[in-house]
């Protein structure tokens, strides 16, 4: 199993983002993913991801990203194509284009971004994928759809054929999942159970036989809102930090929080604990859990599970 982190940058400043990206790239990990939003709850610093991404092309050789995800109201297709074919190629074919349909309405409302219902969302993620697979291979393409037109597009430079991948993010069975079958090279969820996870790969596959599709070509993700540490008592710490970031509802323990959250599925506790989840959730067919990056400050969680826990899961 690959080992990634997911990082909200907001609140942190290019120098944070720059030394935590060298530090997962250092310490051997699989991906660093953004998240892709004008804020999230206070409307703090916060940095565009497509001009870090440029950053981490350039400053790293191995390690993945992409963003995770692209909600389909802030840029059209035609812009975030060109983004995502020339990120691929400055980064040598690295980049993960991550999509989805969005859900901060606050965030949208305050920067004058329309805001249409959950279905028209969904249509338009169907049709911007459309839109930038069609730039992406030979040109000139038209292509006249609901919400989307192209005339005569030619747009260079091209990535390599079959670049960059498209992940899908996001758990709903009815239309996610079935964009997931239609489109998606990597399908990403956020704290499933491996319950869950069985459960959803059954709905997986039965979208897939629908549309002819093989679901084994189809990478799983997961991000985890989990607290990690080497010991109980850094758990603690890391749990007592985020609280006070941002307070959770209904004014709860430390630990009535983490057990919320676990329930919930995500990933907790020391090593011993991390790898039991991560191997579970592996026998489900999980491909790649991505831990989130509470404290960009410092390397303790990328040095911790590149010590405790990678080596462990590995062969997962």
């Amino acid at each position: 199993m690959d080992i990634g982190f997911a990082v909200g940058p907001w609140g942190v400043s290019f120098e944070a983002v720059a030394s935590s990206v060298e530090a997962a790239e250092r310490h051997g990990f699989a991906s660093y993913y953004l998240g892709d939003h004008f804020y999230v709850g206070e409307q703090l610093d916060s940095i565009e991801p497509y001009l870090l991404f440029t950053l981490m092309a350039r400053e790293t050789e191995r390690i993945r990203f992409g963003p995770l995800v692209t909600p389909v109201m802030f840029r059209p297709p035609s812009n975030v194509g060109r983004l995502a074919a020339q990120l691929d190629i400055l980064s040598g074919g690295r980049f993960v284009l991550g999509l989805g349909v969005g859900w901060g309405d606050a965030e949208h409302h305050t920067y004058g971004v329309d805001y249409p219902s959950l279905r028209e969302r969904f249509d338009r993620l169907d049709e911007y994928i459309a839109v930038m697979k069609a730039m992406w291979g030979e040109g000139p393409v038209s292509y006249e759809g609901d919400y989307y037109t192209l005339d005569e597009v030619d747009s260079l430079p091209k990535p390599a054929a079959g670049r960059p991948p498209v992940l899908i993010g996001g758990a709903g069975e009815k239309r996610t999942l079935r964009l997931v079958a239609q489109y998606a090279d990597e399908w990403n969820s956020v704290d499933l159970t491996p319950d869950a996870l069985r459960h959803k790969n059954e709905v997986l596959a039965a979208h897939c036989a629908d549309v002819g599709r093989d679901p084994a070509t189809i990478r799983r993700s997961m991000t985890t809102i989990g607290f990690v540490g080497a010991t109980d008592e850094e758990v603690e710490a890391a749990t007592r930090t985020q609280m006070l970031r941002t307070p959770p509802p209904g004014n709860p323990t430390p630990a009535e929080y983490r057990a919320a959250l676990r329930e919930a599925g995500a990933v907790m506790g020391t090593a011993g604990e991390i790898v039991d989840q991560l191997g579970r959730l592996a026998e489900e067919g999980m491909d790649e859990v991505q831990f989130v990056y509470f404290d960009l400050t410092t390397d303790s969680l990328p040095a911790f599970l590149a010590s405790d826990v990678m080596p462990q899961v590995a062969d997962l």
